[in-house]
């Protein structure tokens, strides 16, 4: 389905909100956000676009008109259930839980990003859900305190203890900025994100591996476990120094993810020198050292998507390449010369399928805004 097209599933209805947010990609810091520490992320063109209504029924019903289904749900008491709905209904319930101040409400959503791409489908479902209804009611809450609702909501309905960086990206994105972004305080900072004869590459695995949930959770709670050990709340306050220092009273399975940690999340400060400089070598190397680190030490990569970066292995024209997101599929990120992108997607398309029979997707993005209502009636 193209851009256009989705963009035409929506009825008219009176009274309504369309809102829209975007997904998300984040050129360093992965699994930093969740321990306190600092992402470089920025939104993108494809996102998730919501019409919201009230109806005074006494119930919510919602529709995914890509996937042709509609669930009902009231405003409490309602427990988890199983695929979309969590997003939609743990989003209102968290809202609720907040301002006390919903009704019920009728809505249908529909959008253009790939479904387990690690381009963060479900934070652009949450917060345009969220900024749709925080404007159709009247709510009052500032985008960070959506930002953390739709956090909520994935914690206490989805079942991932997600960090901040995916709902705060797509909420606070600015066009043609990246953003640094401190988890801790939510503190932002933002400056062009200008690439020259570069441009950034992603390529869709097209794979979402089960376990990745989980294993997610498990590494959090690993994380929690080293910070607590060591005195502190979060591995934000934990130097190299005192983790090597204290390294035989640990695991060697959570020590070796503390260290990745705390070496990702200085990576992500010295990655933001580089782009002020230019330095887009460097930029290149941080990335190629992020995957490796992912793959090796946090342990949260796959087969297809370490065969993805390891094409960009030798290639001049490739300056660094990672996998993106929480792991266990999704995209890698590419940093590539403008003029070799298609003939490596072309490349990479051939060997992926000849290699796991699975027809290889591929986007060229740039910083996009964020969060937005498209239309008030």
């Amino acid at each position: 389905m193209d851009d256009q097209a989705w963009l035409c599933y929506f009825v008219t209805m009176a009274n309504r909100i369309k809102a829209f947010a975007p997904g998300r990609i984040n050129l360093i810091g992965e699994h930093t956000d969740y321990n306190q520490g600092y992402v470089l992320p920025t939104a993108i063109d494809q996102g998730i676009t919501f019409n919201i209504q009230k109806n005074g029924s006494g119930i919510c019903h919602a529709t995914a008109l890509q996937f042709g289904e509609s669930q009902s749900f009231g405003l409490e008491n309602e427990l988890p259930r199983s695929g979309w709905i969590n997003y939609v209904m743990g989003t209102a319930l968290e809202l609720q839980k907040k301002t006390g101040a919903l009704q019920a409400f009728t809505c249908e959503f529909a959008g253009n990003v790939p479904i387990g791409s690690g381009m963060s489908s479900s934070a652009a479902l949450g917060c345009s859900m969220a900024l749709g209804l925080n404007e159709l009611f009247e709510l009052g809450l500032s985008r960070p305190e959506l930002a953390q609702v739709v956090q909520l909501a994935d914690h206490n309905y989805v079942g991932v203890r997600s960090g901040i960086m995916d709902q705060f990206t797509s909420l606070m994105g600015k066009e043609g900025m990246v953003m640094l972004l401190d988890c801790r305080d939510l503190s932002t900072s933002y400056f062009p994100f200008e690439l020259g004869e570069y441009s950034l590459l992603l390529l869709n695995t097209k794979v979402s591996h089960t376990l990745a949930n989980s294993a997610y959770n498990d590494r959090r709670e690993a994380c929690e476990r080293v910070a607590q050990h060591l005195g502190h709340s979060s591995l934000r306050d934990v130097t190299l120094e005192s983790l090597l220092k204290n390294q035989t009273e640990l695991s060697s399975e959570d020590f070796t993810k503390a260290r990745f940690v705390i070496e990702e999340n200085g990576r992500v400060l010295k990655t933001v020198d580089a782009l002020k400089e230019n330095d887009l070598l460097s930029v290149g190397a941080f990335l190629n050292q992020s995957h490796e680190g992912l793959s090796k030490s946090y342990q949260v990569s796959c087969d297809e998507l370490d065969f993805l970066v390891g094409l960009t292995t030798g290639k001049s024209e490739i300056l660094g390449a990672r996998m993106m997101g929480g792991g266990f599929g999704g995209c890698t990120l590419n940093l590539i010369r403008k003029d070799f992108v298609k003939s490596f997607i072309n490349e990479a398309t051939s060997a992926y399928k000849d290699r796991f029979d699975i027809d290889l997707e591929a986007y060229e993005v740039e910083p996009k805004a964020g969060a937005r209502i498209l239309e008030k009636e």
